[in-house]
């Protein structure tokens, strides 16, 4: 067992139903844009004081299967319009945790360089980028639950006054939400 297969509370593994052999998209870019080498509980505890946020344990768990890239569904559907479409919104990627990729969580396209040089709101951490090059983005929302509790998941659009959109109430229920994007072509 590795330290983010253990629940927060309980300190007992924690697992989770979701294929892993189907969840990943296999690419260069991928790797060289997103896939970090897995976390290890020192370098998760450093990312989290840097970020000033405790990390959701699915998004831990997901992370041991691969820190970080691009999953084979890469749409969530929205029951309100986006910038993005008047349905659902788009990722390109999901965040990993380390340094030393451009989209990691505190890399140099990461999160706190979202938050500074795009003008994000600190409501919590920029996990998923989206393919609008930084104009939109899908953060986890730690407003109501403050920096150690559950985030929520939200789509923030900079184009649009930094709208914000409610997706989902926890990064689980995201990703077991996302959906190919040929169910929208």
């Amino acid at each position: 067992m590795r330290w983010a297969d253990f629940g927060p509370a309980t300190n007992k593994p924690v697992t989770y139903d979701l294929d892993l052999s189907t969840f990943w998209e296999d690419s260069d870019y991928a790797r060289k844009a997103y896939v970090e080498a897995p976390p290890t509980p020192e370098l998760i505890r450093s990312v989290e004081a840097e970020l000033g946020y405790k990390l959701p344990a699915f998004y831990l768990w997901l992370m041991q299967s691969q820190n970080g890239g691009i999953p084979r569904n890469t749409c969530f559907p929205t029951a309100q319009p986006t910038s993005w479409a008047d349905d659902h919104v788009a990722i390109t990627g999901i965040a990993g945790i380390g340094r030393s990729k451009s989209y990691s969580l505190c890399g140099e396209l990461g999160s706190q360089f979202m938050l500074d040089e795009w003008g994000y709101p600190p409501i919590g951490v920029c996990v998923c980028d989206c393919p609008s090059a930084g104009h939109d983005m899908i953060m986890l929302d730690y407003s109501a639950c403050g920096p150690e509790g559950e985030p929520t998941v939200v789509h923030v659009d900079q184009e649009s006054d930094y709208k914000i959109t409610f997706l989902a109430p926890d990064f689980e229920t995201f990703v077991r939400g996302l959906v190919n994007e040929e169910a929208y072509d």
